[in-house]
């Protein structure tokens, strides 16, 4: 079998199958090229231009060292070639959904890219490939892999606790930033990583687990995806950015200027000229010029009772409303006040299956290992500090934060309520 190398500044040589150079030649695949892996972080790291194509392809060379790995070891023996064959294309298809600038209009309710890669797999070129080589429900069971929904003995390689994605992603992400907080130690992961008998199925079904010494450098990628969130995917100006593209494109839908049917299909700068074309505004001038709103308010998720501001997290059309609103309230216009609270997400999800050194397989879920590992409540109490609620205006100016707190602390009937009387926010 002849095999293909292309170098990679993070993993040096990447060497790809036949059927993996095949599928990186579709125009899906392709697409990945155009699309940066971190949104508008490079409008404050410039280094961070990358693209997902190449985490998808750094992806794949991880899900290929430790499947080597694995053949060292005895539980392998129970794992067909084909399963193995699914996994690496799996790892290279995995982001193959996602929308322009990253994870961004995820958060304004654009279905989710894993859902997005259904037909982008299942349908066109890429899955008239898989089902030559790997036969009629290889996309289908691709796909499953893709959205952790798989029963396969693999499926904690690309969708768990610590699937070979973050390994990629929190390294690429540090390197091409050139910061220092996602330096994880991906070899002594992977070598950590272990194939064990699941004590929860009659047969004893081998599954992706971890050796016990292997934790302690699962604390250390909890730790990197923190310093990242706080001081890459999360600081302020890169949210100021994202909160500005986010509302282009929602303006964009809501005067038929765009088509949320459409939006998979766009590169980065794809997106923003057809934006300039058939929706212009200074918002979007603003944006490509690097004149980033302004904090007016701010405050860490860990100073808010419960559920309060979540609303401005999941309801996009509430939020647009009440930031309208607000800009008339402070003297601005439409447009002008924009707020912003990160979609909620884990520092990690925990559910992983730990091989004790005397042999015995324990599960560690969200409710933690009692005098052995308290992972859950440390990423829990990380999550609140790194995830900040905010209020962005094109000009400077402040606002009173008791006032802005009080109002997130509302229910959204509440809020919708106020809106409905034309009643002050603030």
């Amino acid at each position: 079998m002849s095999v293909e190398i292309i170098r990679d500044p993070l993993w040096n040589n990447i060497r790809l199958d036949p059927l993996a150079f095949e599928l990186i030649d579709t125009p899906a695949f392709q697409r990945l090229r155009y699309v940066r892996q971190l949104g508008l972080a490079f409008l404050v790291y410039p280094g961070a231009t990358h693209s997902r194509f190449e985490h998808a392809l750094g992806t794949y060379h991880l899900a290929r060292r430790t499947l080597t790995l694995f053949e060292e070891q005895e539980e392998y023996s129970r794992i067909d070639d084909e399963e193995c064959q699914l996994i690496r294309v799996a790892a290279l298809l995995h982001d193959i959904g996602h929308y322009p600038f990253s994870h961004a209009l995820e958060e304004i309710g654009a279905m989710h890219h894993e859902v997005v890669a259904h037909p982008l797999i299942c349908d066109g070129e890429v899955a008239e490939v898989l089902r030559r080589e790997l036969g009629a429900s290889a996309p289908e069971r691709i796909v499953a892999l893709i959205r952790g929904e798989s029963d396969s003995p693999l499926q904690g390689l690309i969708s768990g606790s610590i699937d070979l994605d973050k390994l990629d992603y929190l390294r690429r992400d540090a390197f091409m930033c050139g910061v220092s907080y996602g330096e994880i130690d991906v070899d002594r992961l992977i070598n950590a990583l272990t194939l064990v008998a699941d004590p929860t199925t009659g047969g004893g079904e081998p599954r992706v687990g971890m050796v016990e010494k292997g934790l302690s450098a699962l604390e250390s990628l909890l730790f990197a995806r923190y310093q990242m969130y706080r001081n890459v995917y999360w600081h302020h100006a890169v949210r100021s950015a994202t909160a500005m593209y986010k509302r282009l494109v929602v303006d964009a839908l809501d005067t038929g200027a765009l088509d949320a049917r459409t939006l998979a299909g766009f590169t980065d700068e794809g997106l923003l000229h057809a934006i300039g074309q058939r929706a212009p505004s200074a918002l979007l001038e603003r944006l490509r010029r690097r004149q980033l709103y302004k904090r007016a308010f701010e405050c860490p998720a860990a100073d808010l009772d419960g559920d309060a501001g979540e609303w401005i997290a999941d309801d996009r059309t509430l939020t647009v409303a009440v930031e309208d609103a607000l800009a008339c309230e402070v003297g601005l216009q439409p447009g002008e006040l924009l707020l912003d609270y990160p979609t909620k997400t884990q520092m990690l999800g925990l559910d992983l299956l730990v091989q004790r050194p005397y042999g015995e397989v324990r599960r560690v879920t969200a409710a933690g290992w009692e005098g052995a590992i308290n992972l859950p409540k440390l990423s829990d109490e990380l999550y609140h500090s790194a995830r900040w609620l905010r209020i962005y205006t094109s000009v400077r100016l402040a606002i009173d934060p008791n006032k802005v707190i009080a109002l997130a602390s509302l229910s959204r009937a509440d809020v919708q309520s106020r809106l409905d009387a034309h009643a002050n926010l603030l």
